[in-house]
């Protein structure tokens, strides 16, 4: 059994994964899945999002031992939570053994223009600005980070009740949006596997970001031809058949017990559709 902590991007809770962590154990069933909320959001939308990564990452790892759940650890993170998900490894490696880095972007290896799409800032701050009414913010964030979701009514129509039941403040979102600025990623690299995911047709962040990330890091990196910025909700099964596709070339490398299962034992088909290019 391995355990896997997914963590989600800015102002984003544990619901917004959708049926992604049903699609991911079908996919490895040897996985135990926990999906924390970062401080602000979600379940905790009630605490003050810290305005520094590191705090976000440190207060995860202490909701996960609170419910007794023990390192190692793999990591599945998108957006500002791969940002967390870095920081995490770069402080406490020895609690990790691989991450999944989702169309992400870190100072100071990419420019803040690449980080967060120009075509983007009007519209945001226009929403900001007129304090934006639920089903806006939700429909404006939507169209910003999908493409080709399916059921796209019924998934709008969830977030909006996960808003209501728990608001992020503006405040909680500004700090989110404030940490995630001013983060810096050690220009080395990480002491751990990684796998690095982009979306080729990421309308929010350029995808450029992930690339030149996994170039600098030397890690293994697969880019989708189609998705949003929410590639598990635009093509969850892809996602998922990368990263096993992924651990069994570490399997292959490294002895690591029971990561996966191999497809013949499930009656799967094998590598996924688009395979892993390697650092």
């Amino acid at each position: 059994m391995s355990t896997w902590i997914f963590l989600r991007g800015l102002t984003r809770e544990s619901r917004h994964w959708g049926c992604f962590p049903e699609t991911f154990r079908m996919e490895i069933p040897c996985a135990r899945v926990f999906t924390p909320d970062l401080p602000g959001n979600g379940a905790l939308c009630a605490d003050r999002s810290p305005m520094n990564v590191d705090e976000m990452a440190e207060c995860v790892r202490s909701q996960l031992r609170a419910q007794g759940c023990a390192p190692p650890y793999h990591l599945l993170a998108m957006s500002l939570g791969a940002m967390v998900a870095v920081a995490w490894a770069a402080s406490h490696p020895e609690e990790l053994l691989g991450g999944v880095l989702i169309n992400t972007s870190v100072r100071p290896i990419s420019p803040f223009h690449r980080r967060l799409k120009p075509g983007n800032y009007l519209r945001l701050l226009k929403l900001a600005l007129a304090g934006g009414r639920s089903h806006d913010w939700e429909k404006t964030i939507f169209e910003l980070t999908s493409h080709h979701a399916e059921n796209a009514d019924a998934v709008l129509k969830d977030w909006l009740a996960y808003r209501r039941q728990y608001p992020v403040s503006l405040g909680n979102a500004l700090r989110q949006l404030v940490a995630a600025m001013r983060y810096r990623a050690p220009r080395a690299g990480l002491q751990i596997p990684l796998l690095i995911l982009a979306s080729q047709r990421d309308t929010l962040v350029d995808s450029s970001c992930s690339c030149r990330l996994a170039e600098l890091w030397n890690t293994d990196f697969a880019e989708h031809p189609s998705a949003g910025h929410d590639l598990p909700l635009d093509d969850g099964p892809w996602v998922a058949g990368q990263v096993s596709h992924w651990l069994r070339t570490l399997c292959g490398s490294v002895e690591i017990p029971c990561l996966i299962e191999e497809p013949a034992k499930r009656g799967r088909p094998g590598p996924p559709h688009s395979p892993i290019i390697t650092g």
